[in-house]
């Protein structure tokens, strides 16, 4: 009995010690996890079920955020809907924007989709580039080594752990990045029409063309002229797929494929959006889909 009680008093304390980590999305949740160990506990605040620009800031959130030693965020304009309110109310200085636990991790990220110019009349836009860049499964690297270099600010001590977490993890992560590069290559059909720009991270890096979306601009509704417009663009193109994402409304992307030959999948924006639950499930099940046709 001594023993038991010993043993559960170390697992509290190294619990109480180890650093409190909320990132907005599970991707970054599961990297964060990777790097750190048990030298973290990691809380996501948004569900990968739900538009990633629209999540309901829960009051449940601000109890996590007023206890957190970092937060980890997307950037590049994404939370900027439902984020700065809760850090706002949660009153932790440690996690402002600027402070030493508030790490944005689209300012180590390649931005692509930049715009010249921001106006309403161009739909949401986001002024810093495309902010969908978890996509892409090279951006992981990335997001990892930007990740195990905040810990390894916050908690020194420990740093000579992070960094060999980091390296096993991106060894493993090569190896599974060059199998997973081979297989898409061999990705017959290369067309596409997305919903939303989400996957253009994706398309980018393996010569997927995009010939449209079906919201004739970001965050607006499609009309009966532009989904007539982009099903004469399918048949011209002879485009195969319309890309459909797990939030949106599905009744104009069932019936473009449904006036054309193109095929509607769905595709998982964020680790879990379509029960994955791994970040190997996740990339493999976009490839899966993409590549069936």
């Amino acid at each position: 009995m001594k023993k038991i009680l010993l043993l559960t008093l170390l697992l509290t304390s190294l619990a109480y010690g180890a650093l409190k980590v909320e990132t907005t999305f599970t991707t970054f949740g599961a990297v964060t996890k990777k790097i750190g160990g048990d030298l973290v506990r990691v809380h996501v605040l948004a569900s990968a079920k739900y538009d990633p620009h629209f999540i309901v800031p829960k009051p449940s959130l601000l109890t996590k955020l007023r206890r957190a030693d970092l937060l980890i965020i997307n950037g590049g304009g994404l939370e900027i809907g439902w984020l700065p309110p809760l850090i706002r109310s949660a009153n932790n200085a440690n996690i402002r924007d600027g402070a030493q636990g508030f790490l944005d991790i689209s300012h180590s990220i390649p931005m692509i989709d930049v715009p010249d110019t921001v106006s309403r009349g161009f739909g949401d836009v986001h002024a810093n580039g495309n902010p969908h860049y978890t996509t892409d499964p090279h951006m992981i690297n990335i997001i990892a080594k930007t990740i195990k270099t905040k810990l390894s600010e916050l908690d020194p001590i420990n740093e000579s752990a992070y960094q060999t977490n980091l390296e096993n993890f991106l060894s493993s992560w090569q190896k599974y990045l060059k199998k997973y590069d081979a297989k898409v290559k061999l990705c017959k059909n290369k067309k596409v029409i997305q919903y939303h720009e989400l996957f253009n991270y994706f398309l980018k890096r393996y010569n997927y063309k995009s010939f449209g979306n079906i919201e004739p601009l970001p965050g607006i509704a499609p009309s009966s002229k532009h989904t007539i417009s982009l099903i004469n663009t399918i048949k011209k193109n002879k485009i195969k797929i319309v890309i459909q994402d797990v939030y949106h409304e599905r009744k104009t992307a069932k019936f473009i494929a449904a006036k054309t030959e193109a095929k509607l999948i769905v595709l998982p924006h964020d680790l879990g959006a379509d029960g994955s639950k791994t970040l190997e499930e996740f990339y493999n099940n976009i490839a899966e889909k993409l590549c069936q046709f």
